[in-house]
This record gives C-alpha cells, sequence and structure tokens, in this order.
C-alpha cells in the first residue's frame, strides 16, 4: 500500500450534450457568477442602500465580461506574453486553461467603476458589496482546478497524510494546494467577508470591505503560493518568490490604503429609499 494518496481520476468534462462538452471549470464560472450576483442582491438594500435589486441583476453581464476578459488578458500579459505575442489566436482558446485572478480582479473594478458612473452609484459602497461575494466563486474556481488535477502543490513529505501524487506530475507526494486555496481564498475569507459586513458601521465606510478583500485575499494568496508549485514556464522568481506572490504586493498595498481611507472619510448615508408602490385600490 503507498503511504500517499492517489488523485482520483476526475473527468474535466462534467457531461456531454452531442457536440458540447460543459466542463467542471466552465461551470465554476457560471455558478460561482450567478451565486455570486445572487448574494449582491441580498446585499445591496442594506442601510445604507448602495444600489437597487435590479442594478445587482443588471451587473451581471458586466462581471461576466470583466471576470473572463480580464482574466484572460491578464494571464496573457503577466504570465506568458512572449508566447501569445507570437501566437496570437490562441488568446481565444479559453477552453485550455489560463486565467489569472489578478487579472480577472482588474476586469471587475473596470466594470464595477463603468457600471458605477452608468447608474450613478457609490463605485466604493458598491464595490463593498461585491467584493464580499467574490470569494464564492474564489473558492469554486479552485475547486474545478483540483477536479481538472492542475496547478498541483510543491512536494511534499510523504509522511503528510493527505500529500498526494498528481498523474501529470511525476510519481513524487505533493501538497493539494488547489485545495488549501479553496478553504483559505475562498471559506475563510468569505467568512470574514460577510461577517464584517454584518456591522452597518463598517458598510458605511465606503472602501473598507473592499480594501479588507485585497489585504486578505493577498495575504491568503501568498501563504498558499508557499506550497504551490510555480509554473513550469515562469518558475521562482529572484529571491525565491513567485509571479503570484509579486502581483499581490500592489494589492496589499491597495487594500491596506482603502481601509485607511475608509476610516477617514465621512459617514455614506446611502442612496434614498425607493417611492412606495402607489396603491392599486386608490
Amino acid at each position: 500500500m503507498l503511504p500517499v494518496l492517489l488523485f482520483p481520476q476526475f473527468d474535466p468534462v462534467l457531461v456531454h450534450l452531442g457536440p458540447l462538452a460543459i466542463r467542471w471549470y466552465a461551470l465554476s464560472y457560471i455558478v460561482g457568477i450567478v451565486l455570486g450576483v445572487s448574494l449582491l442582491r441580498r446585499l445591496v438594500p442594506l442601510a445604507p442602500r448602495a444600489a437597487t435589486t435590479e442594478q445587482a441583476d443588471d451587473f451581471l453581464g458586466w462581471v461576466t465580461l470583466g471576470v473572463l476578459l480580464g482574466g484572460r488578458l491578464g494571464y496573457v500579459l503577466f504570465y506568458q506574453p512572449g508566447y501569445y505575442l507570437t501566437h496570437p489566436l490562441s488568446i481565444l482558446q479559453v477552453w485550455k486553461g489560463g486565467m489569472s485572478f489578478h487579472g480577472g480582479a482588474l476586469g471587475v473594478i473596470v466594470a464595477m467603476a463603468l457600471f458605477a458612473w452608468r447608474n450613478k452609484i457609490n463605485f466604493l459602497a458598491f464595490a463593498d458589496r461585491v467584493t464580499v461575494a467574490v470569494p464564492v466563486g474564489l473558492g469554486l474556481g479552485r475547486i474545478a482546478n483540483f477536479i481538472n488535477g492542475e496547478l498541483w502543490g510543491r512536494e511534499a513529505p510523504a509522511s503528510l497524510p493527505w500529500a498526494m501524487i498528481f498523474p501529470n506530475a511525476g510519481p513524487i507526494p505533493r501538497h493539494p494546494s488547489e485545495l488549501y486555496e479553496a478553504l483559505t481564498e475562498g471559506l475563510l475569507l468569505f467568512s470574514v467577508m460577510f461577517l464584517v459586513s454584518r456591522r452597518q458601521s463598517v458598510r458605511e465606510r465606503p472602501g473598507f470591505l473592499a480594501g479588507l478583500f485585497l489585504a486578505g485575499y493577498a495575504c491568503a494568496r501568498s501563504f498558499c503560493e508557499f506550497f504551490r508549485e510555480p509554473d513550469a514556464f515562469l518558475g521562482f522568481l529572484p529571491g525565491g518568490v513567485t509571479m503570484g506572490q509579486v502581483l499581490c504586493v500592489p494589492m496589499l498595498a491597495a487594500g491596506v490604503a482603502l481601509m485607511l481611507h475608509a476610516r477617514r472619510s465621512p459617514v455614506y448615508t446611502g442612496l434614498p429609499d425607493p417611492a412606495p408602490a402607489p396603491d392599486a385600490g386608490a
């Protein structure tokens, strides 16, 4: 008997519908965005109101584009710019993987800024509610990475009870770092964000929750990078750090700056309450 676990041979395709293949990875994005918007609908009306539930529904298309375009372009620019410069058509082959959270985050920020400007709502107050929901999608995405048997961890001692051999990573036992990220970037970060968001005094300081998310994600991701095998085409950067950790530095700085700014800003009173519907019997 082996002293370590063998990676379960999951089929990356959930179901085949004729020529159409529905993959776990794509499903995680769809479910994550739908659940996130459903949660956003419950968060925006809380005092002080940041938006209407109808506006939360309208944001679905905006956030989808932000995640997909930002995530893909971020991966292209941050991780393999040389390859995609010589193979530009490969940029469109998203079904082969290659999405960057940091790029997706920038895409969502742009989408939120444009959406807030168009709807004349407070950008930071709206961003606070959106970022509470983001870890839901992050956790699902990391579980999909695990199902795909990708982004595995560094070598682990065979004595580690959950050390695992990934079939595409050689015969050595490794950390299942995808699950570490699902627990920290997903479950733990969501728990913290949700609990803090329940306090009205926090919601009255636009930008604090968004800053908490940025700082919290940067810390969680940087920690997990110590167990995650860096991409083969990048390896370790000078000083033994990884690209993921480097990209987390400006995210952490921005998060701390946002929280400090929120603490010093005037109290946000929110959007005015909607006018009551006319009495049908009047």
